[in-house]
């Protein structure tokens, strides 16, 4: 893993599954990450506009939509927050829905904990 780092706002982590945002938070929190949880694409839309936010995490499918307008809306804000999409529904089509919202990454679950810590800091560095 990545060695911990001072990072100037918040990290929104955006997934339905609490498991899955536990461990992004832990492993986020362990790079010096800020971390604002949210459970749906609702809270996460409240969180981009509340929040002063380096970088969303974004489930790409959540319960009531998805990911991707989150990912659009953190792109649309003065800060164009860079975006990370995640998601067990890998495909082509994915991938470049995900590319046409803005995100900077993406990434398939299951996945390496230290590959979501290299995309993360890649994306923070990137973003700079």
């Amino acid at each position: 893993m990545r060695a911990r780092r001072d990072v100037a706002g918040s990290v929104l982590v955006v997934d339905d599954e609490p498991d899955m945002r536990t461990s992004y938070d832990r492993l986020l929190r362990h790079l010096g990450c800020r971390v604002i949880q949210a459970e749906s694409r609702a809270a996460a839309l409240a969180a981009v506009q509340a929040e002063p936010l380096v970088l969303v995490v974004s489930d790409l499918r959540l319960g009531d939509g998805s990911g991707l307008d989150v990912i659009a809306a953190a792109r649309a804000t003065p800060a164009r927050v860079p975006a990370i999409v995640v998601t067990g529904f890998l495909s082509p089509e994915s991938r470049q829905a995900a590319l046409e919202a803005g995100a900077s990454g993406f990434l398939a679950k299951p996945f390496a904990a230290k590959d979501f810590t290299a995309l993360v800091a890649e994306v923070l560095d990137g973003a700079r």
